[in-house]
């Protein structure tokens, strides 16, 4: 009898002392440990192509579709063209200018060579012609020192000598100049068929632009335009899907939207496979109360991808190692983070704390818990905020 007196004393007395009583029961309560703590967001993506270009075209026509929507291609595969009549016809035009350019340089080519060759036989004459005056001039002179010809004659062949000197002195810069100025109008010439070519050219691209290409290996997703439409200038013709560049595009609350930023890694969770992850890009906009982001792949991605598939995406924020953490619960919004029920010996007792970081699954206690200690982290609703709470 004495030893069930002894036993029940120490309970009457937590319970004479408690301000409360409530059972453990309705209550949860976890341990406080050391380790480390991941501030992380879980949240639903889906998949998208990290490239998924769309095919334009630049000229009006007719369109030919020669895909259709989910056949695979390849780069610089023709996709469909575009039937533009006068474009090509254009063309033919300005080929037919630039043909009819290129013969009109080599006439001027021939003719250049038939001046300047009938140039350089001028220049000769006049050399021919300087050098027998001068001959007629000596024999004179010679003829005058014998008395056999009269002065006047020797004063006439100097005089024609001068003549044929100057006609030399003249031929020859004749010659010099009919050069430079058939150079020149050749040069022009040749301009003119330069520029012809470059607009022949940029024509040729812009017809051969009529069939739209593949930009990437992949598949075609939608078809903007029905076979045989109309279409007007830059109008949109269909888009291709690279898919072997996906990435996930996530939906994350405004209220992590200043702490997320690229580069952070992610997991990405496919059934029971995770696989390793990295943010590559987020919205500096915020459109009803969420943030997008996009999330690539690291080495490994599962087989079998679709466009718009659904995954579970886990961003992972920052580390705190080395932290007291507890199973995160209700006491966090009950208490406003500034109180916890500690657990000793059947008594959960109101203690003041500070909270740090805290994440979907953990909370980080700065103060006012040691490890080992236990915390009431579900049900202090019924403790109406007393501070010592007996447990039965």
């Amino acid at each position: 009898m004495a030893i069930v007196v002894a036993l029940c004393v120490p309970t009457v007395a937590r319970l004479l002392s408690a301000d409360s009583l409530a059972s453990t029961a309705r209550l949860r309560i976890a341990e406080v440990k050391r380790g480390t703590l991941t501030r992380d967001v879980s949240v639903q993506g889906k998949i998208v192509a990290a490239v998924s270009p769309t095919v334009y075209t630049r000229s009006a026509g007719t369109v030919t579709l020669d895909v259709h929507a989910g056949d695979k291609v390849k780069k610089n595969d023709v996709l469909a063209e575009i039937d533009s009549p006068e474009l090509t016809n254009k063309l033919k035009q300005e080929q037919a200018s630039l043909d009819s350019l290129g013969l009109d340089v080599e006439r001027a080519t021939i003719d250049n060579r038939k001046a300047q060759a009938a140039s350089q036989m001028a220049y000769e004459q006049a050399v021919i012609d300087r050098q027998t005056a001068e001959r007629e001039v000596e024999r004179n002179q010679k003829a005058f020192t014998l008395g056999a010809q009269s002065e006047m004659t020797v004063l006439r062949a100097k005089d024609a000598l001068a003549k044929a000197k100057l006609s030399e002195i003249n031929a020859q810069h004749n010659t010099v100049l009919d050069r430079d100025s058939l150079a020149f109008e050749l040069k022009t010439k040749r301009f003119a068929l330069d520029r012809q070519k470059l607009l022949v050219e940029d024509l040729a691209r812009q017809v051969d632009e009529l069939k739209l290409r593949s930009p990437v290996d992949g598949q075609v997703g939608q078809l903007v335009v029905q076979q045989r439409a109309n279409v007007a200038p830059n109008s949109a013709i269909l888009s291709v899907v690279d898919l072997s560049a996906l990435e996930v595009e996530v939906q994350v609350p405004e209220v992590f939207a200043h702490d997320l930023s690229p580069g952070m890694a992610a997991e990405i969770i496919d059934g029971s496979e995770k696989y390793a992850g990295e943010v590559s890009a987020i919205s500096p906009e915020v459109v009803n109360g969420q943030v997008t982001g996009r999330v690539r792949f690291g080495d490994k991605k599962p087989a079998g991808l679709r466009q718009s598939q659904q995954l579970t995406t886990r961003i992972l924020m920052d580390e705190h190692p080395n932290v007291l953490i507890v199973e995160r619960g209700p006491f966090i919004d009950t208490g406003a983070g500034r109180v916890a029920y500690v657990v000793h010996n059947g008594t959960a007792e109101r203690t003041p704390i500070e909270i740090g970081a805290t994440s979907l699954n953990s909370v980080e206690i700065v103060s006012g818990v040691k490890e080992g200690d236990r915390v009431v982290i579900s049900g202090t609703d019924q403790f109406n905020g007393a501070q010592r709470v007996a447990l039965n």
